[in-house]
């Protein structure tokens, strides 16, 4: 799966990333571990827990599944189980979530079928996560459009030979970098985020600005068929340059910055744009 594919689901206020792999969730073992034992180092639980459990470490090769996952540093490889293979893993955690967690996992693993039976299902969910962190409507439409344009944007880089991870990761920075001046992970420091989604703290001129640059170059790879990860660097880099001309106006004009280093940590995006 693509980058774009990582979604974050929440286990009582903890985050937990998923992604699609062989059409079902698979998610991230540390993250299950971090939410079920409040460990502040998940790395070291999971070493002592297949120390502990001589079963479970032996089929660890079937159970975990190495998986590409969207972090705040660019992609990573990070040890991944389905839903079968994270109900074995916390049969070795003795913790009082475990069975809260076992249906919370049925329920988003029955989620999924009926995601794939009916599309729409899965953009209602993400609307409603986004309403119940606080988001304003005009900033979900936003938000929502956001990642339609860039699941086009990653089928549309599939289509002409991009198809390593990592060009996907350095194709976006280029983007990003032309758009506003810093690539993704630089975005992420200058907004003060660790592991969280960039796009899910920025305003609602900077989700526009996003927009922008990744439908330019969509327009620019289709128009000038662009084939393999040279040629389409340059369209990234024009595409960024076309969002990143028309920022640099914006902000000459109305002598405002585009770029903020406001996050939604502290203080939902409905409540901040109120202030």
């Amino acid at each position: 799966m693509e980058i774009a594919s990582t979604k974050i689901a929440i286990f009582r206020k903890k985050e937990i990333r998923k992604t699609i792999h062989k059409n079902e969730w698979w998610f991230v073992i540390e993250d299950v571990v971090a939410a079920l034992t409040n460990s502040v180092q998940p790395k070291g639980y999971i070493k002592d827990m297949r120390r502990r459990d001589q079963e479970l470490s032996q089929g660890w090769g079937q159970i975990a599944t190495t998986l590409t996952i969207d972090t705040a540093g660019g992609p990573q490889k990070l040890n991944c189980a389905n839903t079968e293979g994270i109900f074995r893993i916390i049969q070795s955690i003795p913790s009082s979530k475990a069975e809260p967690f076992k249906r919370w996992l049925a329920k988003v693993g029955y989620e999924r079928i009926q995601e794939i039976e009916d599309p729409e299902i899965a953009t209602k969910r993400t609307r409603t996560l986004y309403k119940a962190k606080g988001y304003s409507d005009a900033w979900i439409e936003k938000r929502m459009r956001g990642i339609e344009v860039r699941e086009t944007l990653t089928d549309e880089w599939q289509k002409r030979g991009v198809k390593e991870k990592r060009e996907y990761a350095i194709l976006t920075a280029e983007i990003s970098q032309a758009t506003f001046g810093m690539t993704p992970s630089q975005y992420q420091k200058f907004k003060n985020l660790n592991r969280e989604n960039l796009r899910d703290h920025m305003n609602d001129l900077e989700l526009i600005f996003t927009m922008l640059g990744e439908a330019s170059t969509i327009e620019i790879a289709k128009n000038k068929d662009t084939m393999g990860f040279d040629k389409n660097k340059l369209a990234a880099q024009a595409g960024g340059s076309v969002a990143g001309k028309a920022r640099k106006d914006l902000e000459k004009k109305s002598g405002k910055k585009v770029s903020t280093k406001d996050n939604f940590l502290q203080m939902p995006e409905n409540k901040k744009r109120l202030k």
